[in-house]
């Protein structure tokens, strides 16, 4: 029997109904309620993303709170809220090599068939299974493949290299199990958002070396350079969602010694990216600080020998991709990448 997330906070259930109301308005209406069209370099911001950046500045949703586990509710929170009630064949949760991890199955699953390992985002201070239950629920159904998402370590309790230790880890767990899973180990993909995107590639780098078997790699919006100081960051590192003062906290606390910023599994683009490097999508959004760091790290795979397709989304900010239960542009951009993930592993 399919199963369904817990949306019975009163909270989340009353923001949830708000947001749903307001994107239900005619395109006239939400125009006058949220002001002029944003446009920069051309690229005006999507009417329904100009919607949540302006609920943001007035509920004052941030995501530096009071506290790290605050700052982790409210991701989970926000999550449910964009995330809706997303159905799902079954799920269960397992050990995945000694990292808690969450196995999602699609209701017209094969017997054998392709599987994502899946890392979530969330600064690598915030996220877990909960934060992108919805997602990984949608990308299951939708690229009719099984998900296991990873809940690795998190800083400040376990810093660098904590993460990349433990998605390898999973990983590894991942292509042992591949029989028990109903995993097809030539259709394999990793795939992220944000931190996850990094420690997605992280993976991949790790499979290519060690000669594991990996198809694709889904990466999203992903984390590259520790040290970027790009024209994206300058353009959008205030009023659009993801924030340079959420993105230095988020650093600092990840890797307390600064010495490792130089470390390849933190600024992917000072990595030596090995032969055989599995073919790579990665998705920028148009208004996302990332950006410009994400289509560089595609270039440098490029570089290195690997296919790579990328894809700007314009009129999106970061996140765009967990926006699958709320209305009309979120859920078709995540659509898209549904549908990438399912060609990728055909």
């Amino acid at each position: 029997m399919p199963t369904l997330p817990d949306l019975s906070g009163a909270t989340v259930r009353a923001k949830r109904s708000a947001l749903l109301a307001l994107l239900a308005l005619p395109a006239p209406a939400l125009r006058r309620l949220v002001g002029p069209a944003v446009v920069i370099d051309g690229d005006p911001v999507d009417l329904e993303t100009q919607l949540t950046l302006w609920l943001g500045e007035k509920t004052g949703d941030d995501q530096l709170a009071e506290s790290i586990d605050a700052g982790r509710r409210q991701l989970v929170e926000s999550a449910r809220i964009v995330g809706g009630r997303q159905p799902i064949g079954a799920t269960r949760d397992l050990d995945a090599g000694g990292v808690p991890a969450r196995f999602y199955e699609p209701r017209a699953a094969a017997p054998v068939g392709p599987l994502l390992v899946y890392f979530h985002g969330g600064g690598f201070i915030q996220g877990d299974l909960e934060s992108h239950d919805a997602l990984c629920r949608f990308l299951a159904e939708r690229a009719r493949t099984r998900v296991l998402s990873v809940d690795y370590r998190l800083a400040p309790e376990a810093p660098f290299p904590a993460a990349p230790d433990d998605c390898a880890a999973a990983y590894r767990w991942a292509v042992e199990h591949a029989a028990e899973l109903g995993a097809d180990p030539d259709r394999l993909a990793v795939g992220g958002d944000s931190a996850g995107g990094n420690l997605a590639a992280n993976v991949a780098i790790v499979a290519a070396r060690e000669g594991l078997p990996l198809r694709f790699q889904l990466l999203l919006y992903p984390v590259t350079n520790a040290y970027a100081e790009t024209a994206s960051r300058k353009l959008f590192g205030e009023g659009f969602f993801l924030t340079s003062e959420f993105m230095d906290y988020a650093l600092e606390t990840y890797i307390p010694n600064k010495a490792d910023y130089d470390d390849p599994r933190v600024t992917l683009l000072n990595a030596e990216l090995p032969a055989g490097l599995a073919p790579a999508w990665v998705a920028t959004a148009g208004f996302d600080p990332l950006r410009d760091e994400g289509e560089e790290y595609a270039e440098r795979m490029r570089a290195a020998g690997a296919q790579v397709v990328t894809r700007r989304f314009g009129g999106q900010i970061h996140g765009f991709a967990s926006i699958v239960g709320a209305g009309r542009s979120g859920p078709a951009a995540a659509a898209e990448v549904a549908a990438t993930l399912r060609a990728g592993l055909a």
